[in-house]
């Protein structure tokens, strides 16, 4: 297996955090965990139910999406937030100009990965994600906290200017145009339009291909090892643009991207949900 670019392993993660040296050391890396359920209430109870010591949970659906004036613009369930959004909710977590951050989620990704892009397009580039997530983490045998996290300090975190690329549908609708690849990574049965459990059309942007998120990890929640990564993602061409249901799990597809090198995967911020909310655009459905 090649060497990770973005992800660290449960071991050498935990060589860096236990014993704890304390909070305040500004060579220990922060964990943030923005544990979030798809389908339930946010993810604080399960936060709560069990985490990586000294971790601190952002919510993502105050901290890392924002709507109305909270947001940069654009349509979907969850728009990307301002940078003024951005920047309060890590000063929240107690993040600081150039502390090493380590992101963690339950299992999957889900929000790591888009807690992970969102730094680095804020220009925060000290940023990696536990491979496996607090599952690899407790079948490791780590020591586990409970409970609420206890106040800290705020940061003094600077979101600055964007700088990772970002469509909306005009731009998909270029892409396409262009040729460029229009990737998909909702489970194969959304895409198929056969069902859609949270927007209001099912389908998919018509000359986009399926990626399931779901391929580019193993049984153990971990993403695949190099090679094999390599041969899901498969050979797509160059600025390939990757949409989800509202913009956040499309960001797996991202790090994936970024794992093999490539730094030239675009996000269709808005996603499917997005697409949808205007009757006009057209929709395509089946393989």
């Amino acid at each position: 297996m090649g060497a990770r670019r973005w992800l660290v392993d449960v071991e050498e993660l935990a060589a860096e955090l236990l014993p704890p040296a304390g909070d305040a050391d500004p060579g220990r890396p922060l964990v943030l965990d923005p544990r979030w359920n798809l389908t339930g209430p946010d993810g604080r109870e399960e936060f709560e139910a069990g985490h990586l010591p000294g971790a601190r949970w952002v919510d993502l659906e105050t901290g890392l999406s924002g709507h109305g004036e909270r947001s940069r613009g654009g349509a979907g369930r969850h728009p990307l937030p301002t940078p003024a959004v951005f920047e309060q909710a890590m000063r929240q977590a107690g993040l600081h100009v150039g502390r090493p951050v380590v992101v963690v989620d339950g299992g999957a990704l889900l929000a790591a990965a888009r807690l992970w892009w969102l730094l680095r397009d804020a220009g925060h580039d000290r940023v990696r994600v536990l491979d496996g997530g607090f599952a690899a983490w407790q079948r490791a045998g780590l020591p586990v906290a409970t409970g609420a996290e206890p106040p800290v300090p705020p940061g003094d975190f600077v979101a600055g200017p964007s700088r990772l690329p970002v469509v909306d549908a005009d731009g998909v609708a270029v892409a396409l145009a262009q040729g460029r690849p229009v990737v998909d990574v909702r489970a194969p049965q959304r895409f198929r339009g056969e069902v859609e459990p949270f927007d209001p059309v099912a389908g998919h942007v018509p000359g986009a291909v399926n990626l399931p998120g779901a391929a580019l990890f193993g049984a153990d929640g971990r993403m695949l090892p190099t090679d094999r990564l390599a041969d899901a993602v498969g050979d797509l061409d160059a600025d390939p643009v990757l949409y989800c249901g509202s913009g956040v799990t499309a960001t797996q597809g991202l790090l994936a991207l970024a794992e093999l090198g490539r730094e030239d995967g675009v996000l269709y911020a808005g996603s499917w949900s997005d697409w949808v909310s205007d009757p006009d655009r057209p929709v395509a459905t089946g393989r």
